[in-house]
Formats: structure tokens, C-alpha cells, sequence
């Protein structure tokens, strides 16, 4: 049995994380709710009358679906490879995500996701130039500078 490349992983549900997100905005457009409302009321004029934070949602869900399969223009390029760029980016999407009542699942994801990817950041791996293969045998984990 092979070992687990958590990456790969983290990519999978990510990528789910942002396809339901992109769903979730597009229904938040009609039925356009604050899943905090029970608590205040402040926080409404984020999706009515202006649907500024479904907006948000489908922009930040686009990026993701984009960023974890690129196109063959961005795949390999130092902005792709990176993990911390990922760890930057997806908390935003996650709290984006969490502040409409229709993305709250795809936030749970992206916090997972977070998890997975903070996971195979800890333990050195690496995000191959060639989106879904696996590292070169015998190749040093990390270019010393």
C-alpha cells in the first residue's frame, strides 16, 4: 500500500469545497440570508439589497476551483506550488463562505482542507510542478537558498 500524499488530499476537498461554495452563492442570489442573523441583524445589508457577499462568494469559489486545477499556464509556476499561499487564501474563503447560510458546509470543508493541507505542510511535502503526480524519487524536499 502506498503512502498517503495529503496534498492530493487536501486538493480533493478543496476542490469541493469551492464547488459548493460557487453553488451556494448562486443560490444565496435568490434567497439571500446571513447565517448569524439569529444573533444580530447588522450584518444583513452584506446580501440585501446589494448582493455583496454572494458576489464575493462566487469570486473567492472561482479562484479556488482555478487555483487547485489550474490551467496549464499556472500549473508549475511558483504560485501554484505553494502551500502557504493556499493557507493564506483559503481562510478567507472559509469565513466568506461561513458568513451565508447557504456556505456553511462549504466552509467546514475549507477548514478541513486547511487542516489537510497545514498537515503536509508540517511534513515537508511538496506540490509537484504537474498537477496530480507524484514527486521524483530522491530529490531533496526542500531547495536549500
Amino acid at each position: 500500500m502506498g503512502k498517503l500524499i495529503k496534498n492530493h488530499w487536501a486538493r480533493l476537498i478543496i476542490l469541493s469545497a469551492a464547488a459548493y461554495q460557487i453553488a451556494s452563492a448562486f443560490e444565496a442570489f435568490f434567497y439571500p440570508k446571513i447565517f448569524w442573523d439569529f444573533l444580530s441583524k447588522n450584518l444583513d445589508g452584506a446580501v440585501k439589497p446589494i448582493p455583496a457577499l454572494q458576489i464575493i462568494n462566487l469570486i473567492l469559489g472561482i479562484v479556488g476551483l482555478c487555483y487547485e486545477w489550474p490551467l496549464s499556464f499556472i500549473a508549475g509556476s511558483s504560485m501554484h506550488r505553494s502551500i502557504e499561499g493556499r493557507l493564506i487564501l483559503y481562510p478567507l474563503s472559509a469565513l466568506a463562505a461561513l458568513l451565508i447560510y447557504q456556505g456553511t458546509n462549504a466552509g467546514l470543508y475549507y477548514i478541513v482542507g486547511m487542516g489537510v493541507y497545514f498537515w503536509a505542510y508540517s511534513e515537508g511535502e511538496i506540490v509537484c510542478p504537474q498537477p496530480w503526480t507524484l514527486p521524483k524519487r530522491g530529490s531533496s524536499r526542500r531547495n536549500p537558498v
